[in-house]
């Protein structure tokens, strides 16, 4: 079995952003929801449900910019 970054996705009240996605990375983003669904036994998520999370992840595991962050 693969060790996913991301869990299961809360349904939070969101802010909405408009975003263009390169095609290549919108395929990888629906195989992710493909496989996100068979790890975690839920329905396959919308690919744009991903980028939130896939976003705060990278952000709280970024050294670098937790550091510049505790130093401003």
């Amino acid at each position: 079995m693969t060790k996913l970054k991301l869990g299961p996705i809360t349904d939070d009240k969101p802010v909405k952003v408009t975003v263009e996605l390169p095609p290549s990375l919108h395929r990888d983003l629906i195989a992710y929801a493909e496989i996100l669904s068979r790890e975690t036994g839920q329905a396959a998520a919308d690919p744009a449900k991903l980028i939130a999370p896939m976003v705060q992840r990278f952000i709280a595991t970024d050294r670098g910019f937790a550091k510049a962050r505790r130093s401003s």
